[in-house]
């Protein structure tokens, strides 16, 4: 599968291993080596699955970051070959600029910047943004690959 410059909720899906509603991303808007930028519409839904009686809290956007990682991963992959099984293994530095995500109009702004990495592991930056590019939530997350843990 080569890797597209953008792509739709479908295309995202397709490369992730979250399906239907927590899929949480609804478009690629921009990507490269090192970085990707997505955008999530669906935060507002009082459907959403990871909404809680309080609404969706602010620490749900490391679940975003997680999926925008996984995508990242993915569109990395050597051509023709598959994207290694991840699982997030931390979240630190995690600033909640905000309460809720639901009551934020428009879309998020979903960041993550590979700080480093290796086949063993790789360390990102996140930050989802509001669109008129206010901080929302921010931190890192290492993530670790090949894990014996099987979803």
């Amino acid at each position: 599968m080569s890797a597209p410059a953008t792509l739709d909720h479908a295309g995202i899906e397709a490369r992730i291993p979250h399906r239907g509603r927590m899929c949480l991303l609804d478009a690629l808007v921009a990507w490269d080596a090192g970085a990707i930028h997505c955008l999530a519409r669906g935060h507002g839904d009082p459907r959403h699955p990871l909404r809680s009686r309080l609404g969706l809290v602010a620490p749900c956007a490391i679940e975003y970051a997680a999926q925008a990682m996984a995508l990242h991963g993915s569109l990395n992959a050597p051509a023709g070959g598959a994207a290694r099984p991840g699982f997030l293994a931390s979240a630190r530095q995690v600033r909640l600029h905000v309460a809720r995500l639901d009551e934020i109009p428009g879309a998020l702004h979903v960041h993550a910047t590979l700080v480093a990495g290796d086949t063993r592991q790789a360390l990102y930056r996140f930050a989802l943004r509001d669109e008129a590019g206010q901080p929302l939530v921010d931190g890192r997350a290492a993530v670790v690959f090949d894990s014996p843990l099987r979803p």
